[in-house]
C-alpha cells in the first residue's frame, strides 16, 4: 500500500481492507531523510509512526535526500521494492483518483517490476469521495498548500464541508491536482485517534523547470503536527 499519510490513500486501504481480497503486507511511505518528514507533506516522522502502528501494518520508509532527481528517484524506489517483490509482493495500491498521466506512468513503472497496479478509488468523483470519507468516521487536517493555487489560511484546517464550501471553483475538491495533502488523525481501523497540537505554518518556495525548459517558482505553506 502505497502510503502518503493521507485521506485519498488511507480511503483506498480502508475499501481493500473490507474486500478483503487482497492481503497488505506493507505500507510504502516516502520519507524526507534530511529533515525526517513525509514528502510532499511534511508531517513529521513520529505522526507517520503513529499511523502505522494504529493500523498494524509494517511500515516501509523510502528515505530520499532533500534534492533528488527523477532517476535517483526510480534507483531508490527499485532498490526499496525488490525485497518485497521477493517476498511474494505482487500488487502496488495507490490513492488515485483521475489523473491518467500519473496512473499510466505508474503501471509502466509496476510493469517492469513485474507488479500489478490496484487503484480502489480511481474515477470516482470527489465529492462522492468525501461524502463517503467523512460518513464513515475519518477525520482529516490540511497540512500542505500550494500558495500557487490557495491562501496560507486553508492550511491548518480540518478538511470538513466548511472547508470545501470555501475552495475556489477551479480546486478540486480532493486537491487531487496538488492544491493541498492531509493527514489523516482518525479512521475506522486506527486502534485510536492520534492526537497532536497544531504548529506553526511556515512557507517554503520551489524552483523548477517545467517539461517546456521554462523556469518556475512555487510557493507552499506547511502547517507542523506535535505529536502530544
Amino acid at each position: 500500500m502505497n502510503w502518503s499519510g493521507g485521506k485519498d490513500s488511507a480511503l483506498s486501504l480502508y475499501h481493500i481492507l473490507q474486500k478483503k481480497e487482497y492481503d497488505v503486507q506493507f505500507l510504502l511511505t516516502t520519507v524526507n531523510d534530511s529533515f525526517r518528514r513525509v514528502s510532499m507533506h511534511g508531517v513529521r516522522e513520529e505522526l507517520l509512526d503513529l499511523q502505522a502502528l494504529n493500523i498494524g501494518i509494517d511500515l516501509i520508509k523510502l528515505r530520499l535526500p532533500e534534492t533528488v532527481s527523477m532517476e535517483e528517484y526510480h534507483e531508490k524506489m527499485a532498490e526499496t521494492m525488490q525485497p518485497l517483490i521477493d517476498s511474494g509482493v505482487k500488487y502496488s495500491i495507490f490513492g488515485d483518483i483521475f489523473l491518467e498521466d500519473l496512473r499510466r506512468h505508474r503501471e509502466e513503472r509496476l510493469s517492469k517490476a513485474g507488479l500489478e497496479g490496484v487503484f480502489p478509488i480511481w474515477k470516482r468523483p470527489s465529492m462522492e469521495l468525501l461524502e463517503e470519507f467523512w460518513d464513515s468516521g475519518f477525520k482529516t487536517i490540511v497540512v500542505a498548500v500550494n500558495g500557487n493555487e490557495l491562501d496560507k489560511s486553508f492550511c491548518g484546517r480540518i478538511l470538513d464541508r466548511d472547508f470545501v464550501k470555501e475552495l475556489p471553483a477551479n480546486v478540486d475538491p480532493c486537491g487531487e491536482n496538488g492544491e493541498f495533502h492531509t493527514f489523516v488523525f482518525e479512521t475506522p481501523y486506527f486502534k485510536q485517534a492520534i492526537d497532536f497540537e497544531i504548529g506553526e505554518t511556515v512557507d517554503k518556495t520551489y524552483h523548477f523547470k517545467n517539461a517546456e525548459g521554462e523556469e518556475l517558482t512555487s510557493t507552499y505553506f506547511f502547517t507542523d503536527l506535535v505529536p502530544k
